[in-house]
């Protein structure tokens, strides 16, 4: 690909910036497991029942997203062959990311730090939308009118439901097994912070 054939949107500064965020994105979840870990909070029933949900349903979309992308797709790398516009992704752009989300957050409410809540939410706006800036500008000079089309009809964050429904294949046995890493992470996880209520409380 010549630099003609990047698009302007590829080569602003919030996705040039959003490409070292993209680059270097196994380390953005460290915050917010990190900070509820450490942080003295309260946790209680209700906010295990309300946080293991929001996991629960954080997961499911990811779930969602990878079964129609597939495992490849979903790296959103120049490699990308096609662009998936059915499924989850009729209903949002980035269903991985709101995915994770959800994820984080209900991980935030389980440890009972409730004023991380706000500035999680703050820091994963910031870090996410650069990298979604650059995700943008590549899948536009890859796909071009095509992904623009998309992008007008879709929103990039809060799910609508689509005017008209597109099917898709989806593979959900690959995406389950692809998802085996970040599963045993979220059992990981649980066990830690019952750990940490057991000693807290």
């Amino acid at each position: 690909m010549t630099i003609a054939d990047i698009s302007q949107a590829e080569q602003t500064s919030a996705a040039r910036l959003g490409a070292v965020l993209f680059r270097n994105r196994s380390w953005i979840p460290v915050p917010f497991v990190v900070v509820p870990l450490l942080v003295p909070g309260e946790q209680a029933l209700w906010s295990w029942i309300v946080g293991l949900l929001l996991v629960a349903i954080g997961e499911g979309v990811r779930v969602a997203g990878v079964a129609a992308a597939g495992t490849v797709t979903r790296r959103r790398s120049r490699n990308v062959q096609r662009l998936v516009t059915y499924g989850i992704f009729a209903w949002v752009r980035n269903p991985l990311y709101v995915g994770n989300f959800l994820a984080w957050m209900g991980f935030t409410v389980v440890s009972g730090v409730f004023w991380f809540l706000p500035l999680a939410a703050l820091l994963f706006a910031i870090e996410y939308t650069l990298i979604v800036r650059y995700e943008e500008g590549v899948l536009e000079s890859i796909f071009g009118r095509e992904y623009l089309t998309y992008k007008d009809r879709t929103p990039r964050w809060f799910p609508r439901l689509p005017a008209t429904p597109a099917t898709g294949e989806h593979d959900w046995k690959e995406a389950w097994w692809s998802e085996r890493s970040t599963l045993a992470q979220y059992i990981v996880l649980i066990v830690v912070f019952l750990v940490k209520d057991r000693l807290v409380g």
